[in-house]
């Protein structure tokens, strides 16, 4: 076996987008994704009234909304990872228990890394985008960095 320093996969934080999370009763007729796990522009389906809405677009996605809905501006309160590089699925399967191989690119999932709730946004074959709530962030990536190490070892 031959041990390499290069495990394959690189890790980023991102700057923080403006966030928006957005619970709403009824979106029939809303410019929302009404499948879980679709994503549609700025928003991303978590469950049947509930999305998470990110970037530049999401202020005036809520502002053109004619209500009911609850909009809370959560952009503080999560850390955003770049994940990317061949080796990408093995790291995310150091800690968690979705089968992401079936992902499909332009698909999001909430689901965990080891204890820690994230959510994941497959943006190619080879890279996702990990949100992990603020407190959590510094166990995910010292849990990152044990995978990358054991990774490049070849274990």
């Amino acid at each position: 076996m031959t041990a390499t320093t290069d495990p394959g996969v690189t890790v980023t934080e991102l700057p923080p987008p403006t966030r928006i999370t957005l619970r709403v009763a009824d979106p029939a007729g809303q410019p929302l994704p009404t499948r879980i796990g679709a994503i549609e522009g700025c928003a991303l389906c978590l469950g049947p009234d509930e999305w998470l809405l990110e970037g530049d677009a999401a202020a005036d996605l809520v502002a053109g909304l004619p209500g009911p809905y609850s909009a809370v501006e959560v952009s503080d309160r999560e850390i955003t990872y770049l994940l990317e590089g061949p080796a990408v699925l093995d790291l995310l399967a150091t800690g968690c228990p979705r089968d992401l191989a079936s992902m499909p690119v332009g698909a999001g999932a909430r689901t965990v890394y080891d204890t820690a709730q994230v959510v994941l946004v497959r943006e190619a074959n080879d890279r996702f985008r990990l949100t992990v709530w603020r407190s959590f962030a510094p166990h995910v990536r010292a849990l990152f960095d044990i995978a990358m190490r054991e990774i490049a070892a070849g274990l």
